[in-house]
């Protein structure tokens, strides 16, 4: 299984959009987040897709209507779609796979960045989410954070501490936290992973094509 994720920075480089896809497709993943998210970007070999909501809905000035904060692709079936907080910001989905069923978060956390006012209102009420989430099921939070946790490149002390005391309570693991210069992640339930090898693999890191790097991780 591979799990991949990466912010695509609304389609700056609209001008792109073949390569962008055409890396996102090579990456091989079975469930990709993306977010900052532009409908321009449609990877080919996903079945099944879900989204937030259309940005438009909070802010027809500033965002066009195929803006949306996070969109899930899947080659493996949606079981079902569970609430979150913030339908604008995250989405959740249980999906059948072939180590069994996993509910899938994806998430932008903060959207104005890892100091703003913003960022300490929702992570609380995200971490809410991950509680009620993982108690009954395999559980993946998959897409930007807005924190490194291995160096000095962009977080703050609260944040960092309170995934990680998160990630505890939960019996999580952050399966990119060791990767520099990366804020977006990929942690699941320690239980689903059990003695899985894991590959780590990362793209975009000249930062050429959005001014985040692609992440994935794969289990075998």
């Amino acid at each position: 299984m591979k799990i991949g994720t990466w912010n695509l920075e609304r389609l700056k480089h609209y001008k792109k959009v073949s390569e962008i896809t055409l890396l996102l497709e090579n990456q091989n993943c079975d469930i990709l987040v993306l977010t900052e998210y532009d409908e321009r970007i449609k990877p080919r070999g996903f079945e099944f897709e879900i989204a937030t909501k259309k940005l438009t809905e909070l802010d027809s000035v500033n965002f066009r209507e195929i803006e949306k904060r996070v969109k899930i692709f899947s080659k493996y079936e949606i079981l079902q779609e569970f609430e979150t907080y913030d339908s604008f910001t995250s989405c959740a989905v249980e999906l059948k796979t072939e180590m069994g069923s996993l509910v899938v978060y994806g998430t932008i956390i903060g959207v104005f960045g890892n100091r703003n006012q913003n960022f300490k209102d929702d992570l609380p009420k995200q971490i809410e989410d991950y509680r009620k989430l993982s108690q009954n099921h395999n559980f993946c939070i998959v897409g930007d954070f807005n924190i490194s946790f291995c160096d000095n490149y962009y977080f703050t002390n609260w944040g960092r501490n309170e995934l990680n005391r998160s990630f505890a309570e939960t019996e999580i693991i952050n399966l990119t936290q060791s990767k520099t210069e990366t804020i977006d992640h990929i942690a699941i339930s320690k239980k689903f992973c059990k003695d899985s090898k894991v590959e780590v693999t990362e793209w975009n890191c000249g930062k050429e094509l959005s001014d985040h790097k692609g992440i994935s991780v794969k289990l075998h």
